[in-house]
């Protein structure tokens, strides 16, 4: 039992996080089909509530209490934060390039962890670090790209992309007592999906392109993806490897990514894409390594474990 612990958690993180990489191919090949990115991403967060709000129901027959508020809050706004400012940086950037920017959230992430539990890097850490870094760039396929006439729009919000995705790692790690992830799923896609209304296309539940023209089967599938699997997982598992581990293993995105890409999309996959997604693996990996051990929390508030 204790050895299953010390790897359920991890597993949980990087199915999460492939969960993620899924979404650019949904997104693009919805928009070769007559809708755009906007739409794309708020069908995402309305269906992805409603099935938040059918999955609580389903194990519960009381109305979800809030409780830990702002935490939860936070959470839903810097997830939707994360889908709205990275599909804007696409408007700038090739998508080699935003992919590589987003994923700069892994040492923004460890940082964060290690300001907030005020201590140093390890070394297994720092060189896990360097071998993402390493591994995205030749998985991206950016080394032979020509970076002259990126505006600095785009290296902005592709940065930015990457702010709040650590920041959504980071605040979902915290734990609510009182709630189980049933009831932080509902919250969570909730808050998200009030920020998707104020600043998206919130037009496409009454103007006929969510039902009547068929986006809604993009907003499921985006909806599984994007906001139950991963947002129900990490809300698990975070908490017990820690945020600082989470934004590692999150690198397995970026090989989901791109496998989804070729095999969907038919883009050309080249020997250092691949070499690339091996470095990025190994990186991912080294931690969960040398440390076999995760924090992991005695008393589980979610009845399914």
């Amino acid at each position: 039992m204790k050895n299953l612990q010390t790897w359920i958690y991890p597993v949980m993180v990087v199915i999460g996080a492939a969960s993620y990489g899924i979404l650019s191919t949904i997104i693009k090949v919805a928009m070769g089909n007559g809708f755009t990115a906007a739409e794309a991403v708020t069908s995402q967060y309305y269906i992805g509530f409603i099935l938040a709000v059918l999955i609580y129901f389903v194990s519960h027959r009381t109305f979800p209490k809030l409780r830990g508020w702002k935490v939860l809050m936070l959470s839903g706004a810097f997830t939707a934060a994360t889908g709205m400012v990275y599909a804007h940086s696409l408007n700038y950037l090739p998508a080699s390039l935003a992919v590589v920017l987003l994923f700069q959230f892994t040492w923004i992430g460890m940082f964060l962890d290690c300001i907030a539990n005020r201590r140093w890097l390890k070394r297994i850490e720092v060189i896990s670090l360097v071998l993402l870094f390493g591994g995205t760039i030749l998985a991206a396929g950016v080394i032979d790209a020509d970076l002259s006439n990126i505006p600095w729009q785009g290296w902005a919000w592709g940065l930015a992309a990457a702010f709040c995705f650590s920041a959504f790692m980071f605040v979902n790690g915290k734990q609510v007592e009182g709630i189980d992830t049933s009831t932080r799923l509902v919250y969570v896609s909730l808050f998200a999906a009030i920020v998707i209304t104020v600043f998206q296309t919130p037009e496409i539940v009454w103007n006929g392109r969510m039902f009547a023209e068929g986006l809604w089967v993009y907003g499921l599938l985006l909806g599984i993806f994007g906001i139950v699997m991963p947002i129900y997982l990490f809300s698990l598992a975070v908490p017990r490897v820690g945020s600082g581990l989470a934004s590692i293993l999150s690198a397995m995105e970026l090989p989901v990514a791109i496998l989804a890409s070729v095999i969907i999309l038919h883009e050309k996959l080249t020997i250092l894409q691949i070499a690339g997604i091996g470095v990025v693996l190994f990186g991912m990996m080294l931690p969960s390594f040398f440390n076999r051990t995760p924090k992991v929390v005695e008393k589980l508030e979610d009845p399914l474990l």
